[in-house]
């Protein structure tokens, strides 16, 4: 019987190797979408105006009443229906969870950026530099540090939710998992090494946020520089 299940993972290996791969893709378009958009958003959540501040909220408060699969599913069945786009499930689920993960990186880099004194915007705007500028040179480098740790945080839960990605389609490593099962009925050891294999993606990333939380945290302040 281990025999026999150990042959069947040899097999199976190459089938989940695609579907790892498809994740690792789908996750890795998902980060930098994220990453780029959040850092937009999170500039303008954290600006004084008003209209921004009323766009803004409504776009996050979009995407954390409703569920992420209500998204994949609006845009996979949705968008044919309603404005004739069809998309592929793969695109849907990029778009879907990019826009869910603008909201989370953006939340995070507009908590960075309020928590910075205050005297450094002012010196900025005081020697006249643009607000780009401003952003550029002061504010985002010193917040950066803040926003690293829970920045990955973010990273490990988009790699967790592309696991929906299934539901419109999208043959990522739950799919593969699924149909190998289909086929050998299996459950326990597929399941088993979905397990695993999910592990080992996320669980460097859990690390590698708690060492910098610790280094950030011992360092205090002190590795702020200032700007004046």
């Amino acid at each position: 019987m281990a025999n026999s299940g150990l042959d069947l993972l040899i097999v199976s290996l190459p089938q989940l190797g695609k579907g790892l791969l498809q994740t690792l893709t789908l996750a890795l378009y998902c980060i930098v979408c994220s990453t780029l958009g959040g850092l937009v958003f999170g500039v303008l959540r954290a600006s004084r105006s008003r209209w921004l501040s009323v766009l803004t909220r409504t776009y996050l408060e979009l995407f954390r009443s409703i569920p992420i699969l209500v998204w994949l599913f609006f845009f996979f069945f949705g968008l044919p229906l309603f404005f004739g786009i069809d998309l592929p499930g793969f695109a849907c689920a990029v778009l879907a969870l990019s826009l869910w993960g603008m909201t989370e990186v953006g939340e995070v880099v507009r908590g960075a950026l309020i928590s910075l004194p205050k005297g450094q915007k002012e010196a900025g705007q005081a020697i006249g530099l643009s607000p780009v500028q401003l952003y550029v040179y002061v504010l985002l480098p010193q917040a950066l540090r803040r926003m690293i740790p829970p920045v990955i945080n973010v990273y490990t839960r988009i790699v967790k939710t592309t696991s929906l990605a299934v539901l419109i389609g999208v043959t990522e490593i739950i799919k593969s998992g699924q149909q190998i099962i289909e086929r050998t009925g299996e459950s326990v050891l597929i399941y088993g090494t979905l397990f695993l294999l999910y592990f080992a993606l996320c669980y460097p990333l859990s690390v590698l946020s708690r060492k910098l939380e610790n280094k950030l945290r011992k360092g205090g302040e002190t590795g702020v520089r200032h700007f004046a």
